[in-house]
């Protein structure tokens, strides 16, 4: 059997959620937080090592909320993602005060990460389902075509929606092969009483199918899409390097790899309910759905005994 690695983004602070580290808020009975459940369900789905992706000033903290922790149970390294993690042709413009997008995040990886892996966000809950389905294609053989055979998790939109606001998804066009074909990032994003609706262009809203598949940034990869990613980001500062905002980001590399037929990613369907905190609304929600997943017999009161 394959080795697998679980890849946490980590490296974000939630503005919206408040301002302080969404990703480790208490959210189960004992103080568990999110990635708690995520990498208890990778464990169980087979995965057998963790990279954090966090910055150097959150480490301490993590390492003491977290890592120290989940270190007992699975092997655990760690990768940093800063500003100025950059290829020396090129410098931090001035005035910028954020790091590089998701692609720079899991670039950052390319030195610990050697197996197949899965990338997740940090403050997401995922269900066990997708890392069952994820974990079983990435320890598959698939065939030598000249292409990149990755996956994502396919999420149905209405299962992933905020009662607390509006959200941005990632919305996938899937061929008749279940292959991704593109994502189209969709923003105001909201429940209607038919279903849901979206911001169009023009800025009046228009309907959205509540059983489409969306992107949550639940990704599977094979080792040398970490090659892809370090000669697109040169390419990628080249072009918009001297920009303040500009973000060098996760499924726009995948959807230009599937635009040239350099790749082909299957979409796997998941039915699990997603939940996080966009929101600082809502922890609540997100808290009452851990103590119903417990009740339920889907995780014990206590995970790591």
């Amino acid at each position: 059997m394959k080795n697998t690695t679980l890849v946490i983004m980590a490296a974000g602070m939630g503005s919206r959620f408040g301002g302080g580290i969404k990703q480790l808020e208490p959210m189960g009975p004992n103080g568990e937080i999110i990635m708690d459940y995520s990498i208890y369900d990778a464990i169980q789905a087979g995965f057998n090592k963790v990279v954090f992706v966090t910055r150097k000033d959150l480490f301490e903290t993590f390492r003491e909320v977290i890592g120290d922790r989940i270190s007992k149970v699975i092997p655990v390294e760690y990768a940093f993602q800063e500003m100025d993690a950059i290829p020396a042709e090129f410098s931090v413009p001035e005035g910028r005060n954020k790091p590089w997008g998701t692609g720079q995040a899991i670039l950052a990886v390319k030195d610990v990460v050697k197996d197949p892996f899965l990338v997740i966000n940090a403050d997401d809950y995922y269900g066990k389902k997708a890392f069952r389905i994820i974990h079983d294609y990435l320890v598959e053989d698939h065939p030598h075509d000249k292409k990149y055979q990755f996956c994502m998790a396919g999420f149905i939109l209405g299962n992933t929606l905020s009662d607390n606001g509006a959200v941005t998804r990632g919305v996938c066009k899937v061929d008749a092969n279940g292959n991704l074909t593109g994502v189209t990032e969709t923003g105001g994003i909201v429940k209607t009483a038919d279903g849901a609706e979206a911001d169009a262009a023009d800025g009046s809203k228009v309907s959205i199918d509540p059983s489409a598949h969306v992107s949550m940034n639940m990704w599977g990869f094979t080792p040398d899409f970490l090659e892809v990613l370090e000669g697109g980001f040169t390419e990628f500062l080249k072009e918009h390097g001297t920009e303040l905002k500009s973000e060098y980001l996760l499924p726009e590399v995948v959807d230009q790899l599937i635009q040239s037929g350099e790749a082909d990613v299957k979409v796997l369907e998941t039915t699990d309910k997603w939940f996080g905190v966009t929101y600082k609304e809502d922890k609540p929600v997100v808290v009452d759905s851990i103590r119903k997943l417990i009740e339920d017999g889907i995780y014990p009161e206590k995970l790591y005994k």
